[in-house]
């Protein structure tokens, strides 16, 4: 599927380098941060085509490459990466504000509204809360036995994606309890994981083309439910191909699922039913995804994510953030008007 498709809108100034992270505002239908290898976070107010130009509103200069991005209201973000700082972004005003840092790359991060706090991990192996309005912003640290890949949360439970393919779910409102500890139900490396918005449990895929369906319920009958497929594979010349999953995101209302990865395909799965609803295809590997707060569009960052090394830079297209205006497509079947 191409870009110039009446479903699409085409941000304008891209970054310049891959796209780490894409991030909807948790209040705004039309507020994106992009994070960029380009060490720059972009601020944008998505239009309309025909109505309301997309417009690219502030750009945030990093030292090094920005790995993850995030909304706390409609003025203010936070972004980390490579250089280890935590920095708050005032979105208006475009000043930065460095909250503290790490001792190693701040991989993923993520707003808590229960807790009201940042909540950051990095490959230093800990799990930090932030409350920028503090006069020492950090406010804990928590170690954990491996590097911090990805997080998400909700409500008030957090998953952490490790390295070695562990998982650690904590309860945010006490997070010096003993958190559930649990290895992946898939044998390779975690890329992606999501929470679903009903609080039942989450999504996680692997770098070999595979998702498992987690639940939280630690109950036998719960666990039961949980299962993993393959999914983003493709068989040429007799050969069967496997690519990395490198994003997953949850609709805010009705719990189905996107999945993205470097085979430049985005899919739409049903996981109550475990089908696929819908298969998009891309000219580029797509790095993140990220559903808006009304769950009307969908963004989509299509960069390359050097699964072929240096050699596949030089085939690869420029880096560009697509928005998709979403209709049935997102809903389950049966629920389609």
């Amino acid at each position: 599927m191409s870009s110039d498709d009446q479903n699409y809108i085409k941000i304008p100034s891209p970054p310049f380098d891959s796209i780490s992270s894409v991030r909807y505002s948790p209040t705004n239908p039309d507020q994106l941060l992009v994070a960029s290898w380009d060490t720059t976070v972009r601020f944008y107010e998505v239009g309309d085509k025909g109505s309301k130009e997309s417009e690219a509103k502030a750009k945030f200069d990093h030292r090094a490459a920005v790995l993850a991005c995030c909304f706390s209201d409609a003025t203010h973000a936070f972004s980390g990466g490579i250089d280890t700082y935590v920095r708050q972004l005032d979105l208006a005003t475009e000043n930065i504000t460095s909250l503290g840092s790490h001792s190693d790359s701040v991989s993923t991060m993520i707003y808590s509204r229960e807790a009201n706090s940042l909540i950051t991990g990095s490959w230093d192996r800990t799990l930090r809360f932030w409350d920028p309005r503090a006069a020492t912003a950090q406010r804990s640290s928590h170690e954990t036995p491996e590097r911090i890949y990805q997080m998400d949360v909700v409500n008030n439970t957090l998953v952490v994606a490790m390295a070695s393919r562990l998982f650690r779910i904590y309860d945010i409102r006490n997070m010096d309890a003993r958190p559930q500890d649990r290895d992946s139900s898939l044998k390779y490396m975690t890329r992606s994981l999501a929470c679903m918005p009903d609080g039942q449990g989450y999504a996680t895929a692997s770098v070999e083309g595979r998702i498992a369906v987690e639940y939280f319920d630690p109950s036998e009958a719960m666990q039961e439910k949980k299962y993993a497929f393959k999914c983003h594979r493709q068989t040429i010349d007799d050969v069967d191909h496997v690519w990395p999953v490198n994003a997953l995101a949850f609709h805010p209302t009705y719990n189905t699922f996107v999945s993205a990865g470097s085979d430049a395909t985005l899919s739409i799965w049903d996981h109550k039913v475990k089908k696929r609803l819908r298969q998009y295809k891309f000219n580029s590997p797509i790095s993140s995804l990220a559903f808006n707060c009304d769950g009307t569009k969908l963004a989509i960052a299509a960069s390359y994510t050097w699964d072929e090394g240096e050699a596949g830079l030089k085939t690869a297209e420029r880096p560009m953030v697509l928005v998709r205006k979403l209709g049935d497509e997102v809903k389950p079947k049966g629920k389609a008007n």
